[in-house]
């Protein structure tokens, strides 16, 4: 069954992570944010992306989530960082005011939207005229990579094909996100292919207990319990190298700007 983001187990899913260089170089290439004053994280989850924003330079972020269960991790997360606040919305309706911040990202996050158009549009009206829109997802194309010693996720579907169905129905195709932003009034768009350093893992058995507790992983809770065990023994035995593990997902990324 789909992940329930409202559940408490779930609680701390999405707080366990620190951003990767490799995230924050290709995000600084994109926006000047000596430029930025007001930051939206929409669909911040637990707040570890917040957290990046505020220390690449952004004066305030504002987190926006629909889980209340996810805001509260949010905020112990984050909370020693009094620039980063959070506030329940959705990606259609954020409560945030017409033109009020300088920047969105929005982190994989559009695999759970359907109505793209009504998301994009929410995200022009709250932006700035000359605003940045960062979307970082994965196209089906990105779920179609193989398995390796870094490319873990690959494992996934190799494993279960059932797996790949459901994943690769629920993504966007590079062509319609372009379109859609388009369409809402988006200008110099732009695609980007990211390998984004997931994780380090000291012994493969760390790597292995991750994937056990679901950690930040949304597809694996379509797997019971057996299901689970069998998918880890068989990265047991297809990965080949014990320490340590650097994990890496490949992302598309498109940034767009609110013309002036």
């Amino acid at each position: 069954m789909a992940i329930d983001f409202h559940d408490g187990k779930n609680r701390n899913s999405y707080t366990t992570r620190e951003v990767d260089r490799s995230w924050t170089e290709t995000i600084s290439a994109l926006v000047p944010f000596e430029k930025i004053e007001k930051a939206a994280d929409v669909g911040c989850g637990g707040g570890i992306y917040s957290k990046a924003l505020s220390a690449m330079g952004a004066p305030f972020v504002m987190g926006v989530d629909f889980s209340e269960t996810m805001l509260d991790a949010a905020r112990e997360n984050c909370k020693s960082s009094p620039s980063i606040a959070f506030q329940y919305g959705t990606a259609l309706r954020t409560g945030l005011d017409n033109n009020a911040v300088d920047l969105i990202l929005e982190r994989a996050l559009i695999h759970h939207i359907s109505d793209l158009q009504a998301c994009f549009q929410e995200a022009y009206r709250i932006l700035k005229s000359g605003g940045y829109f960062i979307i970082q997802d994965r196209t089906p194309d990105d779920c179609l990579l193989g398995g390796d010693n870094h490319h873990i996720r690959g494992y996934f579907f190799e494993c279960f094909s059932h797996l790949m169905e459901k994943e690769t129905n629920r993504r966007h195709t590079s062509g319609r996100v372009i379109e859609t932003l388009q369409a809402a009034g988006f200008k110099d768009i732009q695609e980007i292919k990211l390998w984004e350093t997931r994780k380090v893992y000291d012994h493969k058995e760390d790597l292995l207990q991750d994937l056990r507790q679901r950690t930040g992983r949304s597809i694996l809770h379509e797997l019971d319990e057996k299901e689970l065990e069998m998918l880890v023994t068989y990265i047991d035995n297809a990965v080949l190298s014990d320490t340590p593990i650097n994990e890496k997902d490949r992302w598309t990324i498109w940034a767009a700007v609110k013309e002036d």
